[in-house]
């Protein structure tokens, strides 16, 4: 059974910085391309980060380029954000999501973590 558990969300003022983990289990992580999306309250969810397989490749969408890294490390399972020079509009619930490139019918969700950015 594949599992997505992420984790390090909080509260956090304008200014600060988290780090977000997703831990993978019950699936071959490196053959799967992982990303991060987010959706704030009555907004679509949004693509704000991919990695692909080997951590060779990194997309952002314009609003976090420069703020936000992604990474991975494949021995553990992982995947990361950082999040840095949050900013309120960054307040979302933050989901991992894994995709097999070859198969786009195996992906799968995480189950979400709360970023609030205020003072």
């Amino acid at each position: 059974q594949v599992q997505l558990v992420a984790s390090g969300g909080g509260l956090v003022q304008p200014g600060g910085s988290l780090r977000l983990s997703c831990a993978a289990s019950g699936l071959t992580f490196n053959l799967y391309f992982m990303r991060w999306y987010r959706q704030a309250p009555g907004k679509e969810r949004e693509l704000v980060a991919h990695i692909d397989s080997v951590g060779g490749i990194t997309n952002y969408v314009d609003s976090v380029k420069g703020r936000f890294t992604i990474s991975r490390d494949n021995a553990k399972n992982t995947v990361y954000l950082q999040m840095n020079s949050l900013k309120p509009e960054d307040t979302a619930v933050y989901y991992c999501f894994a995709v097999r490139p070859s198969n786009t019918a195996y992906s799968y969700w995480g189950q979400g973590t709360q970023v609030t950015v205020s003072s």
